[in-house]
């Protein structure tokens, strides 16, 4: 039986489930109509689309574990959403579900400077966490591009990352504790206020799990003191590969820098037309953008040294900025990158491979030739200092067979990655977008052993069904099989 007919039908027989959304939610807490629930129909990753049979907007853990306990109730497949600026479609509707959006969860609960933390429900802005403590000398290290819009629910559920994640670490770095409402409606505490809490680490083990194990409703964060002094140096090359080295020369250097970004050409003169930095120069096949922090005396220090091994791989130009005015411009095209690539192409479709740093010339190289393989342009644009890359992928989605190509494209992409060492995600998730590549980097019994934690928590199977590992329905794993089994018969040679 189909639910959209009893979420539609307000004569059927289900009435009594709209009622008893409403009953909890309030009347404009659920939506219903088609023409309104097409603004739910996908994420960022928008060449998925499926519209949700019902949207319920929940403000409090006990609403969300309310509605959470009617599609336990009802056996209703549901998936939870924050501000729908995922890239791997983890937050994507799955035909016939209930959506759970946490948008109007956006209060900061709590903020404790002396003991640094904040907790902040799901829906609070990432960019806003900050700006609440900045005026006392704190922050919220994770910075992904979109922080401006995404929220914090999102990046639990994914655990994001950002320009600030070489140094300072990930999303799971910086959670402390969480209030969660699991798929059959109770709700419990993970973490704490202390970094160290006996037992399993279900906190950690929450962070990253794509909301197939529940939803966070409140979030401990960790927040740190701005640091004495910051300088941002913009280096400019002739190559991408002596960018490379320079990253690499750099951690082997003994230096940690908050972050270091590599931008293509295409890249560069994209984010130009459109953020209009005047910063970067077009003519550079490539610009590393380095961020140093810390005491004065060791910023000072470190900017020199950096200097001089980027100037050893042959930078033409380094520009470098201690004020916060200046710094900012300089980060401003690089956090635009996405939004700029949306100017030169109908469409893109970007990946989020991992690789070892001293992989990065061999993979771009590889990346530029499957790019005049397939006929599509590739901007790169990527958190060099841990190898984590996020090629776009041009394309006119207009064009018939297009889709279906970059896809391929964008397959073979992180297969390389695989292959060099490293791995299918670094901050975007799997979704439903990498779910069928799984098995490049996981065996039978790995992804096994990863079905039962889901299971533990999840057992109807009803959160988030169909993401984060393959299927058949949505892989057709028999092509895939073929595929893996040449793929490791390759890796034997």
């Amino acid at each position: 039986m189909l639910l959209r007919k009893i979420f539609n039908d307000t004569d059927s027989k289900w009435k009594p489930i709209i009622q008893e959304f409403e009953a909890v939610l309030g009347r404009d807490g659920v939506v219903r109509r088609k023409d309104e629930l097409l603004t739910y129909e996908c994420d960022g990753l928008t060449a998925y689309r499926q519209r949700p049979a019902v949207v319920v907007l929940p403000r409090t853990t006990e609403q969300v574990a309310a509605a959470v306990k009617i599609c336990d109730r009802y056996n209703l497949p549901w998936v939870a959403r924050g501000a729908g600026t995922g890239l791997s479609g983890g937050a994507l509707p799955v035909e016939d579900c209930v959506l759970i959006v946490t948008a109007r969860m956006k209060q900061i609960l709590d903020v404790d400077l002396e003991n640094q933390r904040v907790v902040v429900q799901p829906g609070v802005i990432n960019n806003w966490v900050t700006q609440a403590v900045s005026g006392a000398g704190f922050y919220y290290a994770p910075d992904p591009s979109s922080q401006i819009i995404c929220s914090i629910g999102g990046n639990v559920a994914e655990n994001s990352g950002g320009v600030h994640c070489l140094k300072y670490g990930v999303t799971t770095n910086h959670v402390m504790g969480l209030k969660l409402v699991i798929p059959d409606g109770s709700i419990i505490d993970v973490g704490g206020f202390v970094p160290e809490m006996p037992g399993y680490d279900l906190t950690g083990l929450f962070v990253g799990s794509e909301g197939t194990l529940g939803i966070a409703t409140e979030i401990t964060l960790r927040i740190l003191k701005t640091p004495e002094s910051i300088c941002v140096l913009l280096a400019d090359f002739t190559s991408i590969e002596a960018a490379g080295s320079s990253v690499a020369d750099i951690i082997s250097a003994g230096i940690i820098p908050a972050g270091m970004e590599i931008m293509d050409n295409l890249s560069i003169n994209a984010v130009e037309d459109v953020a209009k930095t005047n910063c970067y120069p077009r003519d550079a096949e490539a610009i590393l953008l380095i961020e140093l922090d810390g005491l004065e005396v060791e910023v000072a220090a470190n900017k020199k040294r950096v200097a001089e091994i980027c100037q050893k791989n042959g930078a033409r130009n380094i520009t470098s900025a201690n004020d916060p005015e200046t710094r900012l411009k300089l980060w401003k095209g690089r956090k635009a990158a996405f939004a700029a690539a949306g100017h030169i192409s109908p469409n893109y479709f970007v990946q989020d491979g991992v690789i070892p740093r001293t992989q990065l010339a061999r993979v771009l190289k590889e990346i530029n030739a499957l790019s005049e393989r397939y006929g599509y342009r590739i901007a790169n644009v990527f958190h060099a200092g841990d190898g984590n890359l996020h090629p776009l992928v041009l394309y006119d989605n207009s064009v018939p067979g297009a889709w279906e190509q970059v896809e391929k494209l964008g397959g073979e992409i992180l297969r390389l990655c695989v292959e060099a060492g490293g791995s299918l995600s670094g901050e975007h998730g799997i979704g439903a977008d990498k779910n069928c590549y799984m098995p490049y980097m996981f065996s039978e019994v790995d992804l096994e052993t990863m079905q039962y934690v889901r299971d533990c928590f999840n057992p109807k199977g009803l959160a988030n069904p169909g993401k984060v590992f393959p299927t058949p329905r949505t892989c057709g794993e028999a092509a895939n099989a073929q595929k893996m089994a040449q793929f490791k018969e390759a890796e034997l040679f």
